[in-house]
Formats: structure tokens, sequence, C-alpha cells
């Protein structure tokens, strides 16, 4: 299951469960579509893979299976990248 990680890891943006701008590589490494499309170029700085949409859980299902409150930054933002 999807950890829905609640942030952008460059610019921490808040990404709900069900935000539309929430990126995620195959590490589920997770980051905003701006931060993918103007800085990152669709490739993943952590371990150089592309991204997806990240699906979006049903409301009903998240009292059952939350999100994760775990916020992962990068420590200088995409400028790490």
């Amino acid at each position: 299951m999807l950890e829905l990680r609640p942030n952008c890891e460059c610019c921490d943006r808040d990404l709900p469960f069900d935000s539309p701008e929430a990126r995620i590589c195959t590490f589920e490494c997770t980051f905003c579509a701006a931060c993918v499309d103007r800085v990152l170029k669709g490739v993943c700085p952590n371990c150089g893979g592309g991204f997806v949409r990240r699906p979006i859980r049903p409301a009903s299902l998240m009292t059952k299976y939350p999100a994760s409150t775990k916020r992962v930054l990068k420590p200088r933002g995409c400028a790490a990248a």
C-alpha cells in the first residue's frame, strides 16, 4: 500500500492524499508536479527514475488506511537535486 507522503521533498508544498499534483517514482519519492516539471525535468534526484501521478485513495478508506504524516524534505530543497 502506498504511504501517500504529505509533502513535496523539494519545496515542502502540502500534498494531501487526494492531490492531483502529487508525483511519485518507483521508490515512492514524492514531489509536486511543478518541481517535477520545472526543476527536476522528470528525473527523480534520489534514484534517477521517472515519475507518475500518484493514485488517489478513496476518502472512504482513509480511516482504515490513513496517509503518512511523516514529512520528507531534502535539506536544501531542489537545490540539492
